[in-house]
């Protein structure tokens, strides 16, 4: 008995009290997957329970006769087919369903099987299972074979989608191509990580400072970001975004400090590599909520990292360059600019840091 199946029978234990129209013993389903080089062969196990309050069979044992099972199977694997979804690399696959349905009467259940053929070794494998929606205490659990590799998941109503990653080349290849636009996804949509990276920019610089800002938030928070992708140390998230948002309004401070002051004092290379930490901390929250493949942690972690450089770099260019152009052209004009920006940067940080305390 696989890990998995223990752990459904375990947790029957710990399944909550829901009305009696949806109770029943056993609200588990079962699917293996094995990936070949031209299918993935299919096998799902489901109750004969939650079968019956689709197809509104009473009493449920009627499906371990096998005459009356056989009548009922096109309907069950209609059913079943159309919520139970494949993909390989992003295609959805056509499943060819076998028209024969096992009862296994010992255990209430019945077996049935499918074929997904396939080109050649899909780097990435999805699963969508929202089998019986109408329990919400119905879960997948999902194992993936790849030979010898076993991958396992559980699949329930807050995540129905699993993202298997092929132990190949183009298992790397589709790491590298989901990791890569989730971190520039993941800093591009949020606005504190913007906020911060916009006020470091706001005194304008040489590039030789400018680059020296961002390599030290970067080296920064890529240490935290794997460190607590790798479990090895992950504040709670309570304590972190407080901190994230005060680092914005430090940033913003500092600024108004600069500015009122004659030149030659510039910490922001050393506030970048600081607070670069802590942010690196709230990257890690975003990843670990990903299933990172364990086959190919140290590519997932890279790609993410990467996409997360590449999206600032998307923002740090355009802002950088204004600003240092009107540094140089209008100097007036950027030092009013950077007053405006940092008052802004301060009142968007203490606005966060209140929210996320209280």
């Amino acid at each position: 008995m696989s890990f998995l199946k223990k752990l459904a029978i375990a947790s029957v234990f710990l399944v909550p009290v829901v009305p009696v129209v949806f109770a029943h013993p056993v609200p588990f389903s079962f699917l293996d997957l094995r990936v070949g080089t031209d299918s993935i062969e299919g096998t799902l196990v489901v109750h004969i329970f939650d079968i019956a309050y689709e197809l509104n069979v009473d009493p449920p044992e009627q499906l371990l006769d096998p005459g009356y099972l056989a009548t009922r199977a096109p309907e069950i694997v209609d059913v079943l087919s159309r919520r139970l979804t494949v993909l390989a690399d992003g295609e959805v696959l056509e499943g060819v369903w076998s028209p024969a349905i096992d009862a296994l009467s010992d255990r209430e259940d019945f077996r049935l099987s499918a074929r997904y053929p396939i080109p050649g070794v899909p780097g990435r494998v999805s699963v969508i299972a929202e089998l019986f929606p109408y329990d919400p205490n119905h879960r997948t659990f999902l194992n993936v074979y790849e030979g010898e590799a076993l991958v396992q998941a559980i699949l329930d109503r807050d995540r129905p989608r699993f993202d298997y990653f092929a132990g190949t080349p183009q298992g790397v290849f589709a790491v590298i191509a989901t990791f890569i636009p989730a971190g520039m996804h993941h800093i591009l949509i949020g606005p504190d990580h913007l906020l911060f990276l916009a006020g470091l920019l706001l005194l304008g610089g040489s590039v030789g400072r400018l680059a020296l800002v961002v390599t030290g938030f970067t080296v920064a928070h890529s240490v935290t970001l794997t460190l607590a992708a790798l479990n090895v140390f992950m504040p709670p998230p309570a304590f972190i975004e407080p901190a994230i948002a005060l680092s914005i309004v430090c940033v913003g401070a500092d600024n108004l400090l600069v500015v009122s002051r004659p030149a030659g004092r510039d910490l922001r290379a050393w506030m970048a590599f600081g607070f670069g930490f802590i942010h690196g901390f709230g990257f890690a929250n975003v990843l670990r909520e990903m299933d990172l493949p364990a086959r190919a942690l140290g590519w997932s972690l890279f790609s993410f990292n990467v996409g997360v450089e590449l999206g600032q770099l998307v923002f740090v260019i355009p802002v950088a360059g204004a600003m240092a152009w009107l540094w140089t052209r209008h100097a007036a004009v950027a030092r009013r600019v950077a007053v405006i920006g940092s008052v802004v940067v301060i009142g968007a940080g203490v606005f966060w840091f209140a929210e996320r305390v209280f």
